[in-house]
């Protein structure tokens, strides 16, 4: 029996966490799609419904297998994914994907629209798709997809596919929320090393190199090159993400998720990652690393809204970032001033 409600909390709460927790059917699904958006909401009393929210759906999470994929725009990702979205569930699983999408500037929405290009696996009972705007975040994932993420779990989705924006600098973030990170390339991707260059080769569990039947011997080549750089930078593994998959061989694979090549092959390496991160520990050690990093992540992001939106602080801002911009204070001085003002007007509250 569910506890007493927080102060402020409706029945209207209570059914939307027993339509997530429903099990399979149109409720379920609707319950979902309203449980994400009230995630995404910036209403303060909508965060205070989604954090108690995720307090009632966390018993049920933990169970499912978290998949990030990236790639260049064109790499075919929604192809891949709903390729590899309709094998699963025939083999029983049930799928959700969180498709980030760039953000209008005008109205804040999805542009790409993942919906409708996967729009065999949006109408698969056993599948839910879900585009969000990625509102400009770093990383190439929505601010909230961790906490979507728990929300698919929680609904019963046993495999969780995060699709990124593309690749770069800021499109890492994936790999530090999931459980495995794919990348996929182009058989005529051109300089490889420069992808290797963004910091994104060497976060990659498994590189795929898709649409290899349009030129094979490009592709074949695509995939010994890739292949050596990843045992250059398995010499040099130390991050914690590495440490973790230390008994992972990072492999390179082709495939066409047009044709459903490979696609039998590409789901073998991943039960065979699972499998030995399981039994290692690491996927349970990367888990508990993530979390960490994502409650520091809220608590950065938290603390920063608050020192803009403190008095004292709102003050003196405009006319100590002109100061600055005109070079006549460093920003090193700028910042302490404004956080012992901030610190000032916290102390007085």
């Amino acid at each position: 029996m569910r506890a007493e409600l927080p102060p402020g909390l409706t029945p209207a709460f209570t059914a939307l966490v027993d339509g997530v927790l429903a099990g399979p059917g149109p409720r379920q699904r609707r319950a979902m799609a309203k449980a994400i958006t009230l995630l995404e909401s910036t209403r303060a009393e909508h965060r205070a419904q989604a954090d108690a929210m995720l307090t009632e759906l966390l018993p049920r999470t933990g169970t499912s297998f978290r998949l990030g994929i990236s790639g260049v725009p064109g790499v075919g990702k929604s192809t891949f994914i709903e390729a590899l979205g309709l094998s699963l569930i025939d083999q029983g699983h049930r799928v959700a994907v969180l498709a980030i999408d760039p953000s209008s500037s005008v109205s804040g929405g999805s542009i790409l629209g993942d919906k409708t290009r996967m729009e065999r696996l949006s109408m698969d009972e056993r599948a839910y798709i879900r585009p969000s705007p990625s509102s400009g975040t770093l990383g190439g994932v929505a601010e909230k997809t961790r906490e979507a993420m728990l929300v698919c779990e929680a609904a019963g989705y046993d495999v969780v596919i995060v699709e990124t924006v593309g690749v770069g600098q800021s499109e890492t973030a994936v790999a530090g929320m999931t459980d495995m990170y794919c990348l996929l390339q182009l058989p005529n991707a051109g300089d490889d090393l420069q992808a290797i260059k963004k910091g994104v080769m060497e976060l990659a569990d498994l590189v795929v190199i898709n649409k290899a039947d349009l030129d094979d011997a490009a592709a074949t080549r695509a995939q010994s090159q890739i292949t050596s750089s990843l045992r250059l930078y398995g010499m040099h593994r130390r991050t914690p993400h590495e440490v973790a998959a230390a008994n992972w061989q990072p492999r390179v694979m082709r495939l066409s998720a047009l044709k459903g090549q490979g696609l039998a092959e590409f789901w073998s390496a991943v039960s065979e990652f699972r499998t030995l991160q399981t039994h290692n520990g690491a996927l349970d050690h990367k888990r508990r690393q993530q979390a960490r990093a994502w409650m520091w992540e809220r608590i950065q992001a938290g603390l920063q809204q608050q020192f803009l939106s403190a008095p004292a602080v709102r003050q003196v801002m405009d006319e100590t970032l002109a100061q600055v911009l005109d070079g006549r204070l460093a920003a090193s001085t700028a910042a302490r001033q404004l956080l012992a003002r901030f610190s000032g007007d916290n102390a007085d509250a």
